[in-house]
C-alpha cells in the first residue's frame, strides 16, 4: 500500500505577528525549488583528470502560488509585495503528521488573469530568503 497524500487539504498560510493566517482560494503551490551552487575546484594536478568540485551557496529558490482572485488574499499578498521585509510563510501538508514548509520571503511577481469566460487569477511568485525548513509532527497549529 502505498503512503503518497493527495494535495487536496493543503494550507498555504502566512505569519500575522501573532498567529498563523490562512490564505483563502490556494488553487496549486509549486515549490519550493531549492538548488545549490556547485564550484569547480580543479587543478592541473587534480588525479586522473577527473574535475573536483566542493559545494557552493545553497538557495531556497521560489514558491508559486496560483489562486483564485478574492479582494482579502490579493490586497495581503500586495501588502507584502510592496513591502521591503521579509514575510514568514508555511505550507501545511494534510498527511497524518502535520508536515509543515516554512520559510521566508519577498512577493516578486503578482499578476492578474482575466478571461472572459473563465475565473479571475493570479499566480503569485514568493522568492524565498535563508532556508526552508521542514517540521514534521510540530504543526504550528491549525486556523
Amino acid at each position: 500500500m502505498s503512503n503518497a497524500i493527495a494535495g487536496v487539504g493543503t494550507q498555504f498560510r502566512r505569519w500575522s505577528g501573532t498567529a498563523w493566517v490562512k490564505q483563502a482560494e490556494i488553487t496549486t503551490i509549486s515549490g519550493p525549488n531549492m538548488t545549490r551552487e556547485i564550484i569547480d575546484v580543479t587543478s592541473l594536478d587534480s588525479i586522473g583528470g577527473y574535475r573536483e568540485k566542493i559545494p557552493g551557496f545553497r538557495d531556497g529558490g521560489t514558491i508559486q502560488l496560483g489562486m483564485n482572485f478574492t479582494n482579502e488574499t490579493y490586497e495581503q499578498m500586495k501588502a507584502d509585495y510592496d513591502s521591503d521585509d521579509l514575510q514568514s510563510y508555511e505550507i501545511v501538508l494534510p498527511d497524518d503528521d502535520t508536515t509543515t514548509i516554512e520559510f521566508t520571503g519577498l512577493v516578486t511577481d503578482l499578476p492578474i488573469e482575466i478571461v472572459g469566460d473563465d475565473k479571475i487569477s493570479s499566480n503569485v511568485t514568493i522568492n524565498i530568503s535563508g532556508e526552508v525548513v521542514v517540521n514534521k509532527g510540530s504543526g504550528s497549529g491549525s486556523n
